[in-house]
C-alpha cells in the first residue's frame, strides 16, 4: 500500500527522484499515465495489469470507456528507474501535468500520483469540506 507525501523536483532533463519508499514498492519497471484532476497515477506492473483486466471487461460499445480507454491508455508509458533511483517522465506526461519544477508525490492506495506543487496545494481541502465528503463516503457503504 502505498501513503504519505514527499516534495522532489524535475530536472532540466525530464527526470524525477522516487521516495525510497515508494521504489521498493513500485519494483525495477512500472507505469506512468494520465491521472484525473491533473496529475499522474504510478501503477506498479502488478496493479497495471489488474487495471488492463477492468478495462478488457469494460464493453467496447460504450462510448464513455471508448473515451476513458483512449485516455488512460495513450499517454501510459512503461518506464524504468536509473541507478540514482530516478525515472524519466515523458513529454506528453510532464506537459499534461505541468510538471516543470517543484512536484509532490503522493501515496494513494495502490498508487503514486505525482503532482505539480501548487496544483497538490490548489487541491487540498479544508475540514469543512472533509465533513460534506465524509457524509457522501458513507453513502457509499464506507465509514472511519
Amino acid at each position: 500500500m502505498f501513503m504519505g507525501e514527499y516534495n522532489h523536483t524535475v530536472d532540466p532533463k525530464g527526470r524525477l527522484i522516487v521516495p525510497a519508499k515508494f521504489r521498493e514498492q513500485l519494483g525495477a519497471e512500472f507505469v506512468v499515465t494520465k491521472g484525473l484532476d491533473g496529475c499522474l497515477f504510478v501503477y506498479p506492473m502488478e496493479e497495471w495489469h489488474s487495471m488492463e483486466e477492468k478495462f478488457r471487461s469494460i464493453p467496447g460499445t460504450s462510448k464513455d470507456a471508448r473515451k476513458f480507454s483512449r485516455f488512460f491508455f495513450a499517454g501510459a508509458a512503461q518506464t524504468e528507474l536509473d541507478k540514482q533511483g530516478r525515472v524519466l517522465l515523458p513529454p506528453v506526461l510532464r506537459d499534461y501535468a505541468a510538471l516543470e519544477k517543484d512536484v509532490v508525490l503522493v501515496g494513494v492506495l495502490n498508487r503514486v500520483e505525482i503532482w505539480n506543487k501548487d496544483r497538490w496545494q490548489e487541491n487540498t481541502y479544508d475540514e469543512d469540506e472533509m465533513d460534506d465528503i465524509a457524509e457522501h463516503m458513507a453513502e457509499m457503504g464506507f465509514s472511519i
